[in-house]
This record gives structure tokens, sequence and C-alpha cells, in this order.
């Protein structure tokens, strides 16, 4: 049997690690209306202490002042059904739109942070900044989770959330998908047939 010889393009340096988690942020500064802004740039960078990253660009983001002055933040899941109401968050500028207000999305009160929770968002993480990294055209800023809300409805009968049920989305170099069907849990191919 004669092999297909793989054909591959060079791209040079670029982000292709997609897909990526899309989040909608929630801060709030010391003063003033609450803000949102929608990244793609997010991920789990320590189970103990909980800790994740999320990158945002200083220039022309009102969020990085926000999060910055305030050293806090929730990062709120989104699910399908707002796709639309959380890409009109990334567009615009909070400096001059109320997002909550415009995108028609609820904050909530958190329970360790000033910055409110999305209502919408099934899945919210309160978080502490400990620390910002200087990368580039973005910084990191890497918040410890003091609190995680999960709605009521994701959970089964055996007590654990079943994030399946909340359909999330992913952002894939300038498109938004959905997750489809499972293919596997942790660890099946250890699993004797």
């Amino acid at each position: 049997m004669i092999k297909k010889e793989v054909k591959k393009r060079l791209l040079g340096p670029r982000t292709a690690l997609v897909p990526t988690p899309v989040v909608l942020l929630s801060c709030k500064g010391k003063e003033g209306r609450p803000n949102l802004i929608t990244l793609a740039w997010a991920g789990v960078c320590c189970s103990e202490p909980p800790i994740i990253g999320v990158a945002i660009r200083p220039k022309n983001r009102w969020s990085h002042h926000l999060v910055k002055e305030s050293g806090e933040f929730v990062a709120n899941i989104p699910t399908e059904n707002i796709v639309r109401k959380v890409d009109f968050c990334g567009t615009v500028s909070g400096k001059d739109h109320d997002k909550f207000k415009e995108a028609g999305l609820t904050p909530i009160p958190a329970t360790k942070v000033k910055a409110p929770l999305v209502k919408e968002c099934p899945v919210n993480m309160e978080c502490k900044v400990i620390k910002v990294i200087k990368l580039g055209s973005h910084d990191l800023f890497l918040g410890e989770i003091l609190e995680v809300h999960v709605d009521e409805k994701l959970f089964g009968g055996d007590g654990k959330p079943n994030f399946a049920r909340m359909k999330p989305f992913v952002y894939t170099l300038h498109d938004y998908y959905n997750l489809g069907k499972k293919l596997g849990k942790y660890a099946f191919t250890k699993k004797s047939t």
C-alpha cells in the first residue's frame, strides 16, 4: 500500500492553539459601573490553589484598566444561546457603552469580589489577581479562584454538575463553535473492554 504524503503549509509564528474557551469577564473599578469583555485567551494554570489566566490587551481595553485597578474579576462561562450578546461585548468599549444594559445581561452580586456575576452564565468564577505578567500585545492576569457558582439546573442525580447541559462554546481563529458530541471520558483508554 502506498502512503500518501501529507502536505503542510508554513504559517510562521502565530496563535494556532484552537479551540479556546470563550470567557465573558466581568470587572469593576474602584468607582463606576461594572464592565464586560469577551476573551478567548483564557485557561487553567494551576489546580492547587486553583488559578486561571486571562490575557487582556492593555491598549484600548477599558477592562484591562479596571482589572488592574481593582485586582479582581469574575470569569463567566457563557452558553451558546447568548453568543450574540457575548460577541457584542467583545466589539465595543465599556468606556463608552454600558455593556450589561446594551447586551441585555444581568449583573448579580458576587460573594468575594466587587465585580458582579453574569446571571445568564451558568458558571461564574470569582478571582483575585495574584500576578500580572507583561507578555507583549497582552498582559496575562493570573487570578486565584476564590469561589465558583454553578446553576442548580446543571446538577444531576449524582450531586455533580453535568457541564454538557451547559452548552458552552469555543473560539477558533475568528469563529465560534459549539462543542458537539462527547468523544470519551478521561482515562477511558485504560479500561479493559
